[in-house]
């Protein structure tokens, strides 16, 4: 799908879609649990079918309810023997499932679509493999063969914080106690904190000293009376840079005390000069002078899109720097923003790990690339009210991966989308 905007503040109130990384982690955990259970998931993207539909391939029985409700039958009892797992292009997915699926399941095949395939898993199926899974090879599509068992893995802290996800959703499972030790600082440490959050709402306990997480064995996942899916503060990120852009963008449903990393937009929307406001339960941002800034996103990568949007129209040169990993996303993300706000009229300076950004006051408009990575989608879509002329998006339907009603919301909020 490739759209046009025709460039107009944004500017209203929205109900924030619920997670999708507290869904995934939220999904798992029900369907290891020691009983049925139901879910309110309202937001169902690529990402979370992706997920829904592999637990139902392990065994899983997951029913939809007219009323957007899961209702959710444990895997035992019911374990696929040699199941194939397709985890779309969700790499939350395929890093979850895969110790998951050689816990329950054994032998299994699994693939993926996309770039995931080329995305970063070795470390992973290293420490699987010296715990009992064998490999056909070291990226998906594979063959798994043999059972997980209890152990010492070691990962690195710096690549991806879900491989730890990961282990630390599937390891209480098994028979004896297991060690997770980092060989370098975790980064997005906050998505490791949310996973040890789902995991004490299901009654199961991980000790954490340094960087070292011991998992007591045979631990019993026990689904809480109400499961509730916390709003999500990655896609909301979207609309309070709109607000900061232009109008003034209220939403609902944010906690405020959430775990997600992605909060962090309040204060580099605070530290650029918008107003921000928190009351009642509703969280909100509205047009000020916006200013350059400084931003380390080796603890919140997910926002480098947004904020070199915003960054593109602040007073100043900006930074963003930490971000090699964005590199390995859906998308090339540094390439891409650089290219798309290039594209716009933009100065952007990009080098193997940042971005340098010289801001000016408005864009002139264009046509630019979605380049399949619905971070980048978003983020450019915002950008349109501050583009003197239309800006058009190729490929924009690559939203429907997180937020298949962005544009929905987008016009909402008195965006003017019109379909190419």
């Amino acid at each position: 799908m490739n759209i046009s905007i025709k460039p107009s503040p944004l500017s209203g109130k929205l109900k924030a879609i619920q997670s999708k990384s507290d869904a995934h982690r939220v999904l798992i955990c029900a369907a290891v649990s020691q009983e049925p259970s139901s879910l309110l998931l309202e937001n169902r993207s690529q990402d979370i079918r992706a997920t829904i539909a592999s637990l139902e391939a392990l065994g899983a029985k997951i029913e939809s309810s007219p009323d957007g409700r899961l209702d959710i039958k444990p895997v035992w009892g019911n374990e696929a023997k040699s199941p194939f797992v397709d985890c779309g292009e969700s790499g939350s997915t395929l890093r979850f499932i895969l110790p998951l699926a050689g816990a329950v399941s054994g032998d299994f095949k699994i693939t993926a679509g996309g770039r995931l395939p080329y995305r970063p898993i070795n470390p992973l199926i290293q420490a699987l493999n010296i715990n009992g899974l064998a490999f056909s090879r070291e990226k998906v599509p594979l063959s798994v063969s043999g059972k997980l068992k209890s152990g010492h893995f070691l990962l690195p802290g710096h690549v991806s914080s879900q491989f730890v996800s990961g282990l630390l959703l599937t390891l209480p499972l098994l028979e004896g106690d297991s060690q997770i030790f980092l060989s370098s600082p975790l980064e997005s440490a906050a998505y490791v904190d949310m996973t040890l959050k789902t995991l004490r709402d299901f009654g199961v306990e991980i000790e954490r000293k340094a960087m070292t997480y011991f998992i007591k064995g045979s631990q019993i996942y026990r689904a809480p009376k109400n499961i509730s899916i916390e709003g999500d503060w990655s896609n909301a990120a979207f609309w309070l840079a709109a607000g900061a852009l232009g109008g003034k963008v209220t939403l609902e449903g944010l906690a405020e005390n959430s775990l997600q990393s992605d909060k962090f937009i309040l204060e580099i929307l605070e530290k650029m000069g918008a107003d921000i406001g928190l009351e009642k339960g509703l969280v909100s941002a509205q047009a000020g002078r916006l200013t350059s800034i400084n931003f380390d996103a080796a603890q919140a990568p997910d926002l480098v899109p947004v904020v070199a949007a915003l960054m593109a129209v602040a007073e100043g040169t900006s930074l963003i720097k930490n971000a090699g990993r964005l590199r390995l996303k859906e998308s090339d993300r540094l390439k891409a923003m650089a290219q798309g706000l290039k594209n716009l009229g933009a100065r952007v300076e990009v080098g193997g790990d940042y971005l340098k950004i010289v801001g000016k006051k408005s864009l002139k408009g264009g046509r630019v690339k979605g380049f399949n990575d619905h971070r980048i989608v978003m983020a450019l879509a915002v950008l349109a009210t501050k583009c003197e002329g239309n800006l058009e998006i190729e490929g924009a339907g690559a939203v429907k991966k997180s937020y298949p009603e962005f544009f929905e919301d987008f016009e909402l909020l008195g965006g003017k989308v019109n379909v190419l």
